[in-house]
């Protein structure tokens, strides 16, 4: 269903692949940027890029499974950060990576921004995923 692409001719990616293919037939996602909101809409990690990227990553994972998926079938993202500095969104970098998204490895950006959307929100992730058939077991 996913097939997840390193392309010998370019640099070996460390933990994300190049491309992702999915056959044609099959559900996908396109899930809107999770941001780091509690349930109430209240900004979590105030300041704490690393604190936010987990929130988002929590949040992530409930849009996936509201729509029948997991992190295990994203197949792309673009990372978020308000950053223009490399520690700073490697820090977010490692939470992403830590979180299971990196299994597949999906195909991904990290993009240092200026600002984003809520007052004091430091990272967001947009991400499309495989909806697997629930029969399918995949």
């Amino acid at each position: 269903m996913i097939r997840r692409v390193t392309v010998p001719a370019l640099f070996p990616p460390p933990t994300y692949s190049h491309a992702s293919v999915v056959e044609a037939g099959t559900r996908l996602a396109f899930l809107a940027g999770s941001v780091p909101l509690d349930a109430d809409g209240k900004l979590v990690g105030e300041g704490d890029p690393v604190r936010q990227a987990r929130q988002v990553i929590l949040n992530l994972e409930e849009q996936l499974r509201a729509v029948g998926s997991d992190l295990g079938h994203v197949v792309a993202t673009d990372v978020y950060v308000v950053s223009g500095e490399s520690a700073v969104l490697t820090s977010v970098w490692d939470v992403v990576e830590a979180s299971g998204l990196s299994a597949g490895p999906h195909s991904s950006t990290l993009i240092g921004v200026a600002c984003l959307g809520y007052t004091g929100q430091l990272v967001e992730i947009t991400a499309t995923a495989v909806v697997p058939d629930a029969d399918a077991g995949s």
